[in-house]
């Protein structure tokens, strides 16, 4: 836990530590879009939206980068994010707001970064994405995780803690922060400030 919350303040200095002429470097272009996709809606997607629009706020990034989340099923469509997911987001200060949406053909035109929590839901995003240029924005959301290691016990995923105890909406966390926190280091290093449109 302490090495997380170090990579996390250690992130936010970075960020804050650009002076304004590199902020002004940045170009009024429209805001970087992520999308964050699971199976329902309701545990692992919301809890990255949650997570992320932390990290971004921390970093005063709100303007420049927008965050939504969505599930390839549409059974929870319209429902709040599962009381155990809100329960331990609440505990380590994030509020999860969002309710459940669903990702439909087409909707990879309106990302600039689809992330999925697991191998199975990347394969369903492809399969909604024709387009072999939109596909290219399809990443598994840990691939971002700069500790992720070739014998990782969940094969890269997040894996679903829907059917499982509250132990399992911990673990979840975890990992969906320290994928969230390499996340936002691409989005700003290589979106940003290297000029993404």
């Amino acid at each position: 836990m302490e090495v997380r919350v170090l990579l996390r303040r250690h992130l936010c200095m970075h960020l804050w530590a650009h002076d304004s002429r590199e902020t002004e470097w940045v170009s009024d272009s429209e805001p970087i879009r992520l999308c964050f996709v699971c199976l329902g809606n309701i545990c692992r997607s919301p809890t990255a939206e949650g997570i992320m629009e932390s990290l971004i706020a921390e970093a005063g990034l709100q303007t420049r980068i927008e965050v939504d989340s969505a599930g390839t099923g549409s059974w929870h469509r319209g429902e709040p994010a599962d009381a155990r997911a809100i329960a331990e987001a609440t505990r380590r200060g994030v509020e999860l707001r969002s309710r459940a949406s669903t990702f439909r053909t087409g909707d990879a035109h309106a990302y600039d970064l689809v992330l999925a929590m697991d191998h199975t839901n990347r394969f369903d995003l492809i399969d909604l994405t024709p387009e072999p240029e939109l596909r290219e924005r399809i990443f598994l959301l840990r691939s971002f995780d700069p500790a992720l290691s070739a014998d990782d016990p969940h094969d890269g995923s997040v894996p679903d803690p829907w059917s499982g105890g509250d132990e399992g909406f911990a673990t979840v966390y975890d990992l969906i922060e320290a994928a969230c926190i390499g996340l936002l280091e691409h989005v700003r290093t290589t979106m940003l400030i290297e000029g993404h449109r």
